[in-house]
Protein backbone atom coordinates (compact mmCIF):
# COMPACT_ATOMS: atom_id res chain seq x y z
CA UNK A 1 0.00 0.00 0.00
CA UNK A 2 3.25 2.29 0.12
CA UNK A 3 2.55 3.14 -3.74
CA UNK A 4 -0.58 5.00 -2.23
CA UNK A 5 1.21 7.30 0.14
CA UNK A 6 1.75 10.12 -2.53
CA UNK A 7 -1.87 10.12 -3.16
CA UNK A 8 -3.14 10.78 0.11
CA UNK A 9 0.09 13.04 1.33
CA UNK A 10 -1.48 15.15 -2.20
CA UNK A 11 -5.05 14.93 -0.14
CA UNK A 12 -3.73 16.83 2.61
CA UNK A 13 -2.48 20.20 0.48
CA UNK A 14 -4.79 22.75 -0.29
CA UNK A 15 -4.46 22.22 -4.18
CA UNK A 16 -6.45 19.17 -3.38
CA UNK A 17 -8.97 20.66 -0.86
CA UNK A 18 -9.43 23.54 -3.98
CA UNK A 19 -10.03 20.52 -6.38
CA UNK A 20 -12.02 18.67 -4.40
CA UNK A 21 -14.00 21.00 -2.64
CA UNK A 22 -16.58 22.25 -5.19
CA UNK A 23 -16.82 18.52 -6.57
CA UNK A 24 -18.13 17.38 -2.80
CA UNK A 25 -20.09 20.56 -2.13
CA UNK A 26 -21.77 19.77 -5.45
CA UNK A 27 -22.56 16.25 -4.64
CA UNK A 28 -23.59 16.95 -1.07
CA UNK A 29 -26.10 19.45 -2.99
CA UNK A 30 -27.18 17.50 -5.24
CA UNK A 31 -27.91 14.65 -3.21
CA UNK A 32 -29.99 16.86 -0.69
CA UNK A 33 -32.13 18.13 -3.70
CA UNK A 34 -32.52 14.46 -4.87
CA UNK A 35 -33.86 13.82 -1.37
CA UNK A 36 -36.21 16.57 -1.07
CA UNK A 37 -37.55 15.82 -4.46
CA UNK A 38 -38.19 12.04 -3.64
CA UNK A 39 -39.96 13.33 0.11
CA UNK A 40 -41.82 15.73 -1.82
CA UNK A 41 -42.91 13.21 -4.53
CA UNK A 42 -44.51 11.31 -2.34
CA UNK A 43 -46.05 13.95 0.46
CA UNK A 44 -47.75 15.04 -3.12
CA UNK A 45 -49.22 11.78 -3.46
CA UNK A 46 -50.57 12.00 0.34
CA UNK A 47 -52.24 15.73 0.08
CA UNK A 48 -53.83 14.78 -3.38
CA UNK A 49 -55.84 12.51 -1.75
CA UNK A 50 -56.85 14.36 0.84
CA UNK A 51 -60.14 17.30 0.63
CA UNK A 52 -58.18 19.30 2.60
CA UNK A 53 -56.23 22.35 0.94
CA UNK A 54 -54.00 22.89 4.32
CA UNK A 55 -51.49 20.92 3.64
CA UNK A 56 -51.40 21.76 -0.47
CA UNK A 57 -50.55 25.27 1.07
CA UNK A 58 -48.49 24.05 3.39
CA UNK A 59 -46.15 22.01 0.96
CA UNK A 60 -46.39 24.52 -1.67
CA UNK A 61 -44.92 27.06 1.11
CA UNK A 62 -42.10 24.74 1.84
CA UNK A 63 -40.95 24.11 -1.65
CA UNK A 64 -38.47 27.08 -1.73
CA UNK A 65 -37.39 27.86 1.32
CA UNK A 66 -36.08 24.46 1.45
CA UNK A 67 -34.73 25.05 -2.17
CA UNK A 68 -32.43 28.24 -0.24
CA UNK A 69 -31.69 26.11 3.02
CA UNK A 70 -30.00 23.54 0.71
CA UNK A 71 -27.57 25.70 -1.21
CA UNK A 72 -26.56 27.80 2.05
CA UNK A 73 -25.92 24.67 3.18
CA UNK A 74 -23.78 23.52 0.18
CA UNK A 75 -21.69 26.74 0.65
CA UNK A 76 -21.09 26.01 4.38
CA UNK A 77 -20.03 22.37 3.22
CA UNK A 78 -17.81 24.45 0.88
CA UNK A 79 -16.44 26.57 2.90
CA UNK A 80 -15.37 24.04 5.41
CA UNK A 81 -13.07 21.94 3.16
CA UNK A 82 -11.28 24.88 1.48
CA UNK A 83 -8.45 26.32 3.07
CA UNK A 84 -9.90 29.93 3.85
CA UNK A 85 -8.85 32.32 5.95
CA UNK A 86 -10.39 32.45 9.85
CA UNK A 87 -12.46 35.33 8.46
CA UNK A 88 -14.75 33.50 6.43
CA UNK A 89 -14.96 31.26 8.56
CA UNK A 90 -16.48 33.93 11.52
CA UNK A 91 -18.72 34.90 8.47
CA UNK A 92 -20.27 31.65 7.41
CA UNK A 93 -22.62 31.13 10.61
CA UNK A 94 -23.86 34.32 10.43
CA UNK A 95 -24.36 33.80 6.62
CA UNK A 96 -26.50 30.54 7.54
CA UNK A 97 -28.45 31.79 10.15
CA UNK A 98 -29.53 35.14 7.67
CA UNK A 99 -30.37 32.28 4.93
CA UNK A 100 -32.56 30.50 7.97
CA UNK A 101 -34.45 33.54 8.38
CA UNK A 102 -35.33 34.42 5.12
CA UNK A 103 -36.33 31.24 4.33
CA UNK A 104 -38.82 31.00 7.17
CA UNK A 105 -39.96 35.08 6.38
CA UNK A 106 -40.46 33.44 2.84
CA UNK A 107 -42.09 30.33 4.24
CA UNK A 108 -44.60 32.27 6.55
CA UNK A 109 -45.38 34.91 3.26
CA UNK A 110 -46.03 32.06 0.85
CA UNK A 111 -48.04 30.31 3.36
CA UNK A 112 -50.70 33.45 4.72
CA UNK A 113 -50.98 34.36 1.18
CA UNK A 114 -52.26 30.74 0.22
CA UNK A 115 -54.49 31.10 3.12
CA UNK A 116 -55.82 34.29 2.30
CA UNK A 117 -56.42 33.32 -1.43
CA UNK A 118 -57.81 29.63 -0.46
CA UNK A 119 -60.42 30.56 2.31
CA UNK A 120 -60.34 34.53 2.07
CA UNK A 121 -63.39 33.81 -0.65
CA UNK A 122 -65.49 32.11 2.07
CA UNK A 123 -65.21 35.12 4.63
CA UNK A 124 -66.72 38.40 3.22
CA UNK A 125 -64.27 40.57 5.59
CA UNK A 126 -61.13 38.60 3.85
CA UNK A 127 -62.89 38.27 0.09
CA UNK A 128 -63.42 42.29 -0.21
CA UNK A 129 -60.28 43.60 1.42
CA UNK A 130 -57.94 40.50 -0.14
CA UNK A 131 -55.38 43.51 -1.43
CA UNK A 132 -54.51 45.08 1.57
CA UNK A 133 -54.60 42.19 3.08
CA UNK A 134 -52.08 40.45 1.64
CA UNK A 135 -49.75 43.96 1.47
CA UNK A 136 -50.55 44.27 5.44
CA UNK A 137 -48.75 40.33 5.83
CA UNK A 138 -46.20 41.17 3.51
CA UNK A 139 -45.23 44.33 4.98
CA UNK A 140 -45.24 43.39 8.75
CA UNK A 141 -43.38 40.32 7.69
CA UNK A 142 -40.39 41.99 6.08
CA UNK A 143 -39.95 44.38 9.01
CA UNK A 144 -39.62 41.53 11.27
CA UNK A 145 -37.35 40.22 9.38
CA UNK A 146 -35.43 43.68 8.64
CA UNK A 147 -34.89 43.69 12.42
CA UNK A 148 -34.45 39.80 13.30
CA UNK A 149 -31.56 39.98 10.49
CA UNK A 150 -29.81 43.41 11.86
CA UNK A 151 -30.27 41.99 15.09
CA UNK A 152 -28.49 38.72 14.31
CA UNK A 153 -25.91 40.69 12.26
CA UNK A 154 -25.26 42.99 15.30
CA UNK A 155 -26.82 45.75 14.28
CA UNK A 156 -28.69 47.85 17.31
CA UNK A 157 -32.37 47.84 16.82
CA UNK A 158 -33.50 49.79 19.84
CA UNK A 159 -32.61 53.20 18.12
CA UNK A 160 -34.77 52.30 15.26
CA UNK A 161 -37.93 51.01 17.42
CA UNK A 162 -37.43 54.25 19.45
CA UNK A 163 -37.44 56.16 15.83
CA UNK A 164 -40.77 53.77 14.67
CA UNK A 165 -42.21 54.95 17.43
CA UNK A 166 -42.01 58.48 17.61
CA UNK A 167 -42.72 58.19 13.58
CA UNK A 168 -45.83 56.02 13.95
CA UNK A 169 -47.22 58.55 16.55
CA UNK A 170 -46.40 61.83 14.03
CA UNK A 171 -48.09 59.69 11.20
CA UNK A 172 -50.90 58.77 13.44
CA UNK A 173 -51.76 62.47 14.68
CA UNK A 174 -51.24 63.45 10.94
CA UNK A 175 -53.48 61.17 9.83
CA UNK A 176 -55.85 61.02 12.20
CA UNK A 177 -59.41 60.92 10.39
CA UNK A 178 -58.03 58.11 7.67
CA UNK A 179 -57.23 55.79 10.37
CA UNK A 180 -60.77 56.31 11.90
CA UNK A 181 -62.44 55.41 8.71
CA UNK A 182 -60.04 52.51 8.31
CA UNK A 183 -60.30 51.11 11.71
CA UNK A 184 -64.26 52.13 11.39
CA UNK A 185 -64.35 49.83 7.96
CA UNK A 186 -63.08 47.25 9.87
CA UNK A 187 -65.45 47.17 12.82
CA UNK A 188 -67.94 47.33 9.75
CA UNK A 189 -66.60 44.50 8.04
CA UNK A 190 -66.40 42.36 11.24
CA UNK A 191 -69.02 43.11 12.90
CA UNK A 192 -71.41 43.47 9.97
CA UNK A 193 -74.03 46.09 11.17
CA UNK A 194 -74.61 46.65 7.95
CA UNK A 195 -73.76 44.33 4.25
CA UNK A 196 -73.95 44.60 0.85
CA UNK A 197 -77.09 44.46 -0.83
CA UNK A 198 -78.56 45.40 2.70
CA UNK A 199 -81.84 48.53 2.59
CA UNK A 200 -80.96 50.91 5.45
CA UNK A 201 -81.83 54.16 7.07
CA UNK A 202 -79.53 56.25 8.62
CA UNK A 203 -80.77 58.98 11.29
CA UNK A 204 -80.24 61.95 9.14
CA UNK A 205 -82.90 60.61 6.52
CA UNK A 206 -80.48 58.99 3.99
CA UNK A 207 -81.88 55.68 3.07
CA UNK A 208 -80.99 52.93 0.30
CA UNK A 209 -78.75 49.60 -0.82
CA UNK A 210 -75.49 49.61 0.60
CA UNK A 211 -73.34 48.57 -2.39
CA UNK A 212 -70.45 48.59 -0.78
CA UNK A 213 -68.56 48.98 2.44
CA UNK A 214 -64.98 49.40 1.76
CA UNK A 215 -61.81 50.82 4.16
CA UNK A 216 -62.64 54.20 4.07
CA UNK A 217 -66.44 54.67 3.03
CA UNK A 218 -69.65 53.30 2.84
CA UNK A 219 -71.76 53.59 -0.83
CA UNK A 220 -75.20 53.72 -0.48
CA UNK A 221 -77.82 53.79 -3.60
CA UNK A 222 -80.81 55.76 -2.78
CA UNK A 223 -84.17 54.58 -4.27
CA UNK A 224 -83.92 57.85 -6.51
CA UNK A 225 -80.44 56.08 -8.28
CA UNK A 226 -78.55 58.34 -6.64
CA UNK A 227 -75.85 57.13 -4.17
CA UNK A 228 -74.62 58.76 -0.96
CA UNK A 229 -70.85 58.39 -0.09
CA UNK A 230 -70.63 57.94 4.05
CA UNK A 231 -67.31 58.17 5.85
CA UNK A 232 -66.95 54.82 7.68
CA UNK A 233 -66.46 56.75 11.39
CA UNK A 234 -69.34 58.50 10.76
CA UNK A 235 -71.41 55.20 9.66
CA UNK A 236 -70.55 53.47 12.76
CA UNK A 237 -71.48 56.80 14.71
CA UNK A 238 -74.55 56.96 12.85
CA UNK A 239 -77.99 55.17 14.38
CA UNK A 240 -78.76 53.05 11.67
CA UNK A 241 -82.21 51.14 10.88
CA UNK A 242 -81.27 47.94 8.98
CA UNK A 243 -84.37 46.76 6.99
CA UNK A 244 -82.85 43.40 6.35
CA UNK A 245 -81.96 42.26 10.21
CA UNK A 246 -82.32 40.04 11.30
CA UNK A 247 -84.27 38.82 8.30
CA UNK A 248 -85.50 41.36 4.95
CA UNK A 249 -89.54 40.16 5.55
CA UNK A 250 -91.18 43.56 7.36
CA UNK A 251 -94.51 43.99 8.61
CA UNK A 252 -96.48 46.46 6.75
CA UNK A 253 -98.70 49.12 8.49
CA UNK A 254 -101.88 51.13 6.94
CA UNK A 255 -103.97 53.16 9.27
CA UNK A 256 -107.89 53.36 8.56
CA UNK A 257 -110.42 54.89 10.17
CA UNK A 258 -114.12 54.16 9.68
CA UNK A 259 -117.20 56.18 10.72
CA UNK A 260 -118.91 55.85 14.38
CA UNK A 261 -121.96 53.84 13.08
CA UNK A 262 -119.86 51.24 11.50
CA UNK A 263 -120.50 47.71 12.68
CA UNK A 264 -116.70 47.08 13.97
CA UNK A 265 -116.88 43.65 13.66
CA UNK A 266 -117.92 43.66 10.16
CA UNK A 267 -115.42 46.30 9.25
CA UNK A 268 -112.82 43.51 10.67
CA UNK A 269 -113.99 40.52 8.74
CA UNK A 270 -114.12 43.08 5.04
CA UNK A 271 -110.85 44.41 5.85
CA UNK A 272 -108.74 41.16 6.61
CA UNK A 273 -110.57 39.81 3.43
CA UNK A 274 -109.21 42.23 1.41
CA UNK A 275 -105.79 42.36 3.21
CA UNK A 276 -105.60 38.16 2.57
CA UNK A 277 -106.47 38.58 -0.94
CA UNK A 278 -103.21 41.58 -1.49
CA UNK A 279 -101.00 39.24 0.40
CA UNK A 280 -101.99 36.26 -1.58
CA UNK A 281 -102.04 38.19 -5.63
CA UNK A 282 -99.30 41.28 -5.13
CA UNK A 283 -95.72 40.52 -5.98
CA UNK A 284 -94.03 41.20 -2.61
CA UNK A 285 -96.50 40.03 -0.17
CA UNK A 286 -96.09 36.57 2.41
CA UNK A 287 -99.06 34.38 0.94
CA UNK A 288 -98.93 32.40 4.01
CA UNK A 289 -99.28 35.55 6.19
CA UNK A 290 -102.57 36.64 7.79
CA UNK A 291 -103.32 39.48 7.99
CA UNK A 292 -105.12 41.48 11.20
CA UNK A 293 -106.34 44.27 12.77
CA UNK A 294 -106.02 46.57 15.68
CA UNK A 295 -108.28 49.09 17.39
CA UNK A 296 -106.45 51.74 18.94
CA UNK A 297 -108.10 55.54 18.89
CA UNK A 298 -111.66 57.28 19.09
CA UNK A 299 -110.38 60.42 17.13
CA UNK A 300 -112.14 63.28 16.06
CA UNK A 301 -114.18 61.75 13.34
CA UNK A 302 -113.37 58.21 12.97
CA UNK A 303 -112.73 55.30 14.90
CA UNK A 304 -108.86 54.20 13.76
CA UNK A 305 -107.41 50.90 13.69
CA UNK A 306 -104.17 49.75 12.18
CA UNK A 307 -103.97 46.74 9.16
CA UNK A 308 -101.32 44.28 10.13
CA UNK A 309 -99.64 42.96 6.83
CA UNK A 310 -96.27 41.38 5.62
CA UNK A 311 -94.12 41.96 2.29
CA UNK A 312 -90.86 40.14 1.44
CA UNK A 313 -88.55 43.15 1.36
CA UNK A 314 -88.91 47.27 2.76
CA UNK A 315 -89.44 48.41 -1.55
CA UNK A 316 -92.35 45.81 -1.64
CA UNK A 317 -93.99 47.33 0.86
CA UNK A 318 -94.79 50.51 -1.26
CA UNK A 319 -96.53 47.90 -3.96
CA UNK A 320 -98.70 46.36 -1.05
CA UNK A 321 -99.93 49.29 0.75
CA UNK A 322 -100.61 51.01 -2.75
CA UNK A 323 -102.69 48.22 -4.02
CA UNK A 324 -104.28 47.29 -0.04
CA UNK A 325 -105.71 51.00 -0.07
CA UNK A 326 -107.26 51.25 -3.89
CA UNK A 327 -108.88 47.31 -3.00
CA UNK A 328 -110.31 48.53 0.59
CA UNK A 329 -111.58 51.95 -1.34
CA UNK A 330 -113.07 49.81 -3.36
CA UNK A 331 -114.66 46.94 -1.02
CA UNK A 332 -115.84 49.85 1.63
CA UNK A 333 -117.86 51.37 -1.23
CA UNK A 334 -119.36 48.02 -1.72
CA UNK A 335 -120.39 47.31 1.83
CA UNK A 336 -121.42 50.45 2.53
CA UNK A 337 -118.60 51.43 5.11
CA UNK A 338 -117.52 54.96 5.43
CA UNK A 339 -114.52 56.74 5.63
CA UNK A 340 -115.62 60.12 7.25
CA UNK A 341 -114.29 63.16 6.03
CA UNK A 342 -112.04 65.27 9.19
CA UNK A 343 -114.57 66.98 11.01
CA UNK A 344 -114.36 69.06 13.81
CA UNK A 345 -117.60 70.30 15.95
CA UNK A 346 -118.11 74.28 17.77
CA UNK A 347 -119.62 74.17 20.88
CA UNK A 348 -121.23 77.78 20.95
CA UNK A 349 -123.16 79.14 23.59
CA UNK A 350 -126.83 80.65 22.46
CA UNK A 351 -126.60 83.93 23.63
CA UNK A 352 -123.17 84.28 21.41
CA UNK A 353 -125.26 83.31 18.48
CA UNK A 354 -127.93 85.27 19.22
CA UNK A 355 -125.48 88.34 19.75
CA UNK A 356 -124.21 87.22 16.09
CA UNK A 357 -127.79 87.71 14.79
CA UNK A 358 -128.17 91.13 15.31
CA UNK A 359 -127.57 94.00 13.38
CA UNK A 360 -124.35 96.12 13.82
CA UNK A 361 -124.93 99.66 14.12
CA UNK A 362 -123.37 102.27 11.85
CA UNK A 363 -121.26 104.50 13.60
Amino acid sequence: MGFLTPFFDFLKTDAARWLCGPIVAMLCTSTLFLIKKLIFRKIYRVTQKTKLKLDDILVASLKRPLSLIILATGVVILETILPLSPEWDKAIIPFFKLTVIVSFIFFLDHFLRGLTETYGATVDFVATSKGIIKGLIRGILIGIGVMIILDAIGVSITPLLASLGIGSLAVALALQDTLSNFFSGIYTMVDKPVRVGDFIKLETGEEGYVTDVGWRNTRIRMLPNNTVIIPNSKLVGSVITNYYLPEPAMAVLVQVGVHYDSDLKHVERVTCEVAKKIMQTIPGGVPEFEPFIRYHTFSDSSINFTVIMRAKKFVDNYLVKHEFIKALHARYKEEGIVIPYPLRTLDIPMETIEALKQPVKAV
